[in-house]
């Protein structure tokens, strides 16, 4: 049995609807301009994971998050991204991972960052592959990501703050 932090959660995820959302990502030279990533409806995904998280964790993560009935279609009515269809955001966030000690925060409970690496380029490669197999419309669905354990900008419209946090 994996390692796990003092109360159990492998990782945490915090899940923000958007109408659109874009995020500036690391240029693959520092002479580059910025590049930026961008989805129209559908969710932003921020994740952290924490030590001893393991790949076993990420299919259960991803069914369950873009199953999740959290997304408002026109009507009003909440429904999945899969079933809206929309788009996805991944952020990675090692800032979820933070615990409070006197002013300042700590993250020692967090993955180490090349552990970390493969964990989030494994949750994106399934989410990936689990949007891909929803083509129930002619609405563009992918799936768009920041890059590990760089900071990011993100710019970000939606119809209402409705975040959720979630910890597996």
């Amino acid at each position: 049995m994996s390692e796990r932090t003092d109360n159990g959660m492998k990782a945490r995820v915090l899940l923000q609807q958007c109408l659109h959302a874009r995020l500036q990502v690391k240029p693959p030279d520092a002479e580059s301009e910025a590049e930026w990533v961008e989805i129209n409806r559908g969710m932003v995904i921020y994740i952290c994971f924490f030590k001893g998280a393991t790949e076993d964790i990420i299919p259960k993560m991803v069914n369950t998050l873009l199953n999740m009935k959290l997304c408002e279609t026109e009507s009003g009515k909440y429904t999945s991204v899969l079933q809206l269809p929309g788009s996805v955001l991944i952020v990675p966030q090692a800032t979820l991972g933070g615990k409070p000690k006197g002013k300042g925060m700590q993250y020692h409970g967090n993955i180490g960052k090349d552990e970390g690496l493969k964990l989030y380029n494994s949750f994106v490669s399934h989410c990936q592959s689990e949007l891909s197999t929803c083509k129930n419309s002619d609405t563009v669905t992918e799936v768009k990501h920041g890059t590990y354990g760089n900071r990011q900008v993100l710019k970000l419209d939606t119809n209402g703050p409705y975040t959720h946090l979630m910890e597996f």
